[in-house]
Protein backbone atom coordinates (compact mmCIF):
# COMPACT_ATOMS: atom_id res chain seq x y z
CA UNK A 1 0.00 0.00 0.00
CA UNK A 2 1.31 3.66 -0.35
CA UNK A 3 0.05 6.85 0.80
CA UNK A 4 2.25 9.59 -0.44
CA UNK A 5 6.14 9.04 -0.31
CA UNK A 6 5.61 6.72 2.49
CA UNK A 7 5.52 3.03 1.91
CA UNK A 8 3.40 0.46 4.15
CA UNK A 9 3.27 -3.10 4.94
CA UNK A 10 0.54 -4.95 5.33
CA UNK A 11 0.03 -8.04 7.55
CA UNK A 12 3.98 -9.21 6.42
CA UNK A 13 6.22 -10.49 8.72
CA UNK A 14 9.72 -9.99 7.19
CA UNK A 15 12.97 -12.32 8.84
CA UNK A 16 16.25 -11.49 8.13
CA UNK A 17 18.10 -8.14 8.34
CA UNK A 18 16.74 -5.41 6.63
CA UNK A 19 19.53 -4.06 4.04
CA UNK A 20 19.72 -0.15 4.25
CA UNK A 21 18.83 1.97 1.21
CA UNK A 22 22.24 4.09 0.42
CA UNK A 23 21.43 7.65 -0.10
CA UNK A 24 22.17 9.15 -3.46
CA UNK A 25 22.85 12.35 -1.90
CA UNK A 26 24.88 11.54 0.86
CA UNK A 27 28.59 12.84 0.95
CA UNK A 28 30.99 11.51 3.15
CA UNK A 29 33.28 13.93 5.20
CA UNK A 30 36.69 12.84 7.28
CA UNK A 31 38.48 15.68 9.50
CA UNK A 32 41.77 15.77 10.13
CA UNK A 33 43.49 14.85 13.03
CA UNK A 34 43.51 18.07 15.42
CA UNK A 35 46.75 18.94 17.21
CA UNK A 36 44.82 20.48 20.20
CA UNK A 37 45.44 19.69 23.69
CA UNK A 38 42.68 18.23 25.82
CA UNK A 39 43.00 19.57 29.35
CA UNK A 40 41.53 17.15 32.34
CA UNK A 41 38.36 18.30 33.87
CA UNK A 42 38.52 19.55 37.58
CA UNK A 43 36.47 20.11 40.29
CA UNK A 44 34.37 22.45 40.32
CA UNK A 45 34.83 23.36 37.04
CA UNK A 46 37.81 25.08 37.71
CA UNK A 47 41.32 24.14 35.98
CA UNK A 48 43.22 21.82 38.12
CA UNK A 49 46.89 23.24 39.37
CA UNK A 50 48.62 20.44 37.19
CA UNK A 51 46.64 21.94 34.00
CA UNK A 52 48.97 24.43 32.08
CA UNK A 53 48.76 25.69 28.76
CA UNK A 54 51.07 25.42 25.88
CA UNK A 55 54.81 25.65 26.39
CA UNK A 56 55.48 27.95 23.34
CA UNK A 57 52.52 30.23 25.51
CA UNK A 58 55.12 30.88 28.02
CA UNK A 59 58.22 31.37 26.04
CA UNK A 60 56.55 34.41 23.93
CA UNK A 61 57.94 37.17 25.78
CA UNK A 62 60.59 35.77 27.84
CA UNK A 63 63.43 34.72 25.04
CA UNK A 64 64.48 37.45 22.80
CA UNK A 65 63.83 37.64 19.36
CA UNK A 66 66.63 37.74 17.34
CA UNK A 67 68.15 40.49 15.41
CA UNK A 68 66.65 42.80 18.51
CA UNK A 69 68.00 45.23 20.31
CA UNK A 70 68.95 43.31 23.60
CA UNK A 71 70.73 40.43 21.91
CA UNK A 72 73.16 42.92 19.74
CA UNK A 73 74.44 44.71 23.04
CA UNK A 74 77.25 42.88 23.87
CA UNK A 75 80.97 43.80 25.36
CA UNK A 76 81.82 46.40 27.08
CA UNK A 77 78.38 48.43 26.07
CA UNK A 78 76.59 45.74 28.19
CA UNK A 79 77.46 47.78 31.41
CA UNK A 80 74.85 50.37 29.79
CA UNK A 81 71.81 48.00 30.21
CA UNK A 82 69.44 47.38 32.77
CA UNK A 83 70.37 43.56 32.13
CA UNK A 84 73.73 43.85 33.14
CA UNK A 85 72.74 45.15 36.74
CA UNK A 86 69.64 43.10 37.26
CA UNK A 87 71.51 39.71 39.08
CA UNK A 88 72.42 42.40 41.50
CA UNK A 89 69.02 43.33 42.95
CA UNK A 90 67.88 39.18 42.45
CA UNK A 91 67.14 39.07 46.18
CA UNK A 92 63.93 38.83 48.12
CA UNK A 93 62.96 39.89 51.80
CA UNK A 94 64.27 36.99 53.82
CA UNK A 95 68.13 37.39 51.93
CA UNK A 96 67.80 41.30 53.03
CA UNK A 97 66.76 41.05 56.33
CA UNK A 98 69.76 37.98 57.18
CA UNK A 99 72.20 40.07 56.09
CA UNK A 100 71.25 43.19 57.83
CA UNK A 101 70.97 41.20 60.97
CA UNK A 102 74.71 39.54 60.28
CA UNK A 103 75.85 43.33 59.73
CA UNK A 104 74.54 43.87 63.91
CA UNK A 105 76.92 41.07 64.88
CA UNK A 106 80.29 41.88 63.56
CA UNK A 107 82.59 39.48 65.16
CA UNK A 108 81.25 36.20 63.26
CA UNK A 109 83.39 37.89 60.32
CA UNK A 110 80.95 35.43 57.97
CA UNK A 111 79.36 37.76 56.12
CA UNK A 112 81.53 37.44 52.87
CA UNK A 113 81.65 34.28 53.08
CA UNK A 114 77.93 34.11 52.69
CA UNK A 115 77.36 36.95 50.16
CA UNK A 116 80.44 35.45 47.90
CA UNK A 117 78.05 33.69 45.61
CA UNK A 118 75.17 36.37 45.48
CA UNK A 119 76.37 40.04 46.31
CA UNK A 120 73.34 42.37 45.83
CA UNK A 121 73.16 46.06 45.42
CA UNK A 122 69.68 46.32 46.51
CA UNK A 123 70.31 46.42 50.14
CA UNK A 124 73.38 48.68 49.97
CA UNK A 125 71.05 51.20 47.99
CA UNK A 126 68.48 51.06 50.52
CA UNK A 127 70.13 51.35 53.42
CA UNK A 128 71.67 54.72 52.32
CA UNK A 129 68.58 55.81 51.04
CA UNK A 130 66.69 55.18 54.09
CA UNK A 131 70.11 56.79 56.23
CA UNK A 132 69.43 60.05 54.49
CA UNK A 133 65.69 60.82 54.81
CA UNK A 134 66.12 59.62 58.79
CA UNK A 135 69.29 61.84 59.57
CA UNK A 136 67.71 64.55 57.97
CA UNK A 137 64.19 64.02 58.87
CA UNK A 138 65.79 63.60 62.56
CA UNK A 139 67.95 66.57 62.67
CA UNK A 140 65.14 68.33 61.46
CA UNK A 141 62.96 67.69 64.60
CA UNK A 142 65.75 67.30 66.54
CA UNK A 143 66.92 71.26 65.75
CA UNK A 144 62.85 72.09 66.03
CA UNK A 145 62.41 71.15 69.06
CA UNK A 146 65.50 72.98 70.36
CA UNK A 147 64.17 76.18 68.72
CA UNK A 148 60.65 75.55 70.20
CA UNK A 149 62.06 75.44 73.54
CA UNK A 150 63.91 78.29 73.83
CA UNK A 151 61.53 80.54 71.76
CA UNK A 152 63.56 81.23 68.73
CA UNK A 153 62.64 81.20 65.36
CA UNK A 154 62.83 77.82 63.31
CA UNK A 155 63.30 77.49 59.48
CA UNK A 156 64.48 74.21 57.61
CA UNK A 157 67.47 73.83 56.35
CA UNK A 158 67.44 71.76 52.93
CA UNK A 159 71.38 71.35 53.02
CA UNK A 160 70.76 68.49 55.61
CA UNK A 161 69.39 66.66 53.01
CA UNK A 162 72.11 67.43 50.01
CA UNK A 163 75.05 67.10 52.89
CA UNK A 164 73.24 63.53 53.69
CA UNK A 165 73.15 62.06 50.47
CA UNK A 166 76.61 63.42 48.92
CA UNK A 167 78.03 61.69 52.47
CA UNK A 168 76.21 58.29 52.48
CA UNK A 169 76.45 57.77 48.51
CA UNK A 170 79.74 59.10 48.00
CA UNK A 171 81.18 57.36 50.97
CA UNK A 172 79.68 53.53 50.05
CA UNK A 173 80.89 54.57 46.18
CA UNK A 174 84.30 55.75 46.48
CA UNK A 175 85.65 54.42 49.25
CA UNK A 176 85.16 50.58 47.88
CA UNK A 177 86.46 52.02 44.15
CA UNK A 178 89.75 53.02 46.24
CA UNK A 179 89.94 49.36 48.54
CA UNK A 180 89.29 47.61 44.81
CA UNK A 181 92.57 49.25 43.14
CA UNK A 182 94.49 48.91 46.26
CA UNK A 183 93.60 45.50 46.71
CA UNK A 184 94.34 44.74 42.88
CA UNK A 185 97.83 46.24 42.96
CA UNK A 186 98.50 44.43 46.03
CA UNK A 187 97.95 41.37 43.61
CA UNK A 188 94.54 40.49 46.21
CA UNK A 189 91.74 41.24 43.99
CA UNK A 190 88.33 41.50 45.36
CA UNK A 191 85.06 41.69 43.45
CA UNK A 192 83.61 44.99 43.46
CA UNK A 193 80.09 44.52 43.85
CA UNK A 194 81.00 42.85 46.84
CA UNK A 195 82.98 45.47 48.04
CA UNK A 196 79.61 47.96 47.54
CA UNK A 197 77.97 45.03 49.02
CA UNK A 198 79.97 44.65 52.06
CA UNK A 199 79.82 48.53 52.93
CA UNK A 200 76.18 49.16 52.41
CA UNK A 201 75.42 46.91 54.62
CA UNK A 202 78.23 48.38 57.13
CA UNK A 203 76.25 51.51 57.37
CA UNK A 204 72.86 50.09 58.99
CA UNK A 205 73.80 50.07 61.84
CA UNK A 206 73.84 54.20 61.58
CA UNK A 207 70.03 54.23 61.46
CA UNK A 208 69.15 53.22 65.20
CA UNK A 209 72.22 55.70 66.18
CA UNK A 210 70.65 58.34 64.58
CA UNK A 211 67.25 57.71 66.30
CA UNK A 212 68.58 57.57 69.37
CA UNK A 213 69.93 60.88 69.10
CA UNK A 214 67.14 62.57 69.61
CA UNK A 215 67.73 62.13 73.28
CA UNK A 216 69.14 65.61 74.30
CA UNK A 217 72.27 64.51 76.26
CA UNK A 218 75.90 65.13 74.50
CA UNK A 219 77.67 62.42 76.49
CA UNK A 220 74.86 60.05 75.17
CA UNK A 221 75.66 60.73 71.72
CA UNK A 222 79.17 60.57 71.80
CA UNK A 223 78.63 57.25 73.20
CA UNK A 224 76.05 56.07 70.28
CA UNK A 225 78.38 57.69 67.49
CA UNK A 226 81.22 55.63 69.02
CA UNK A 227 79.40 52.58 69.59
CA UNK A 228 78.06 52.55 66.36
CA UNK A 229 80.99 53.59 64.81
CA UNK A 230 82.94 50.50 66.32
CA UNK A 231 80.77 48.04 65.01
CA UNK A 232 80.57 49.27 62.25
CA UNK A 233 84.38 49.17 61.84
CA UNK A 234 84.67 45.80 63.18
CA UNK A 235 82.24 44.42 60.84
CA UNK A 236 84.11 45.91 57.95
CA UNK A 237 87.52 44.81 59.05
CA UNK A 238 86.97 40.97 60.16
CA UNK A 239 85.10 40.55 56.96
CA UNK A 240 88.40 41.44 54.80
CA UNK A 241 90.91 40.22 57.05
CA UNK A 242 90.95 36.74 55.70
CA UNK A 243 91.35 38.01 52.20
CA UNK A 244 93.81 40.82 52.60
CA UNK A 245 96.09 38.24 54.33
CA UNK A 246 96.85 37.34 50.82
CA UNK A 247 98.23 40.66 50.19
CA UNK A 248 101.70 40.34 52.09
CA UNK A 249 103.34 41.73 54.63
CA UNK A 250 101.34 45.09 54.77
CA UNK A 251 98.25 43.79 54.98
CA UNK A 252 97.56 44.91 58.10
CA UNK A 253 98.18 48.43 57.30
CA UNK A 254 95.38 47.61 55.13
CA UNK A 255 93.10 46.40 57.49
CA UNK A 256 93.61 49.21 60.54
CA UNK A 257 93.64 51.93 57.53
CA UNK A 258 89.66 50.32 56.89
CA UNK A 259 89.24 50.32 60.90
CA UNK A 260 90.33 53.64 61.18
CA UNK A 261 88.21 55.07 58.14
CA UNK A 262 84.97 53.76 59.12
CA UNK A 263 85.50 54.98 62.91
CA UNK A 264 86.25 58.12 61.52
CA UNK A 265 82.93 58.58 59.68
CA UNK A 266 81.36 57.77 62.89
CA UNK A 267 83.36 61.11 63.86
CA UNK A 268 82.21 63.04 60.98
CA UNK A 269 78.41 61.96 61.15
CA UNK A 270 77.91 63.25 65.38
CA UNK A 271 79.86 66.46 64.51
CA UNK A 272 77.20 67.64 61.79
CA UNK A 273 74.08 64.85 62.33
CA UNK A 274 74.48 63.97 65.89
CA UNK A 275 74.81 67.51 67.41
CA UNK A 276 72.15 69.90 67.69
CA UNK A 277 73.20 73.87 67.47
CA UNK A 278 70.64 76.58 68.09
Amino acid sequence: MMSGNYTSIDNQKVSGPVPSVPDPDHISVKFAESNLQTFPPSEHGKISGGSYPPRDADDTFSKPVSGSEESQHGGWLRMFTVAAYKPYFDVDTTDVLERIRDSLFPFRGTFSEKTAENPDLYGPFWICTTLIFVAASIGTFVTYISHKLQNKEWDYDINLVTWSAGVFYGYVTIVPLGLYVILKYFSAPSGLVQLFCLYGYSLFIFIPALCLSIIPLEIFRWVIAGVAGFMSATFLALNLRAHIKSAGERWFLIVASIFLLQLALSVVLKLYLFTVSV
